[in-house]
């Protein structure tokens, strides 16, 4: 027998919210996003920061919005994630 291969399974890269800190280029914005992580001795949790360059194709986003973005195809050095939109938080 010969395994199949399924093409139906189609995985999604994970939804990132953030906040947009710059728009300085022209279609890119720089949004951190901020996770809660825990040290594997101590237990402490603690606050880890990483900022990501994100393709925003229409620059319809401003500095201070609260954006939602995923992991596409890279769009040039850098950018390797698009803008989905606003986050309803």
């Amino acid at each position: 027998m010969t395994p199949q291969k399924s093409t139906n399974s189609t995985t999604k890269a994970p939804i990132f919210r953030g906040v947009v800190v710059s728009k300085a280029q022209e279609k890119t914005l720089v949004v951190s996003v901020e996770t809660l992580k825990t040290h594997p001795k101590y237990r402490k949790k603690y606050r880890s920061t990483k900022r990501y360059q994100v393709h925003n194709p229409e620059n319809k986003f401003s500095v201070g919005e609260t954006v939602e973005f995923r992991e596409c195809p890279p769009v040039s050095r850098k950018k390797r994630h698009r803008v989905l939109g606003n986050s309803a938080q």
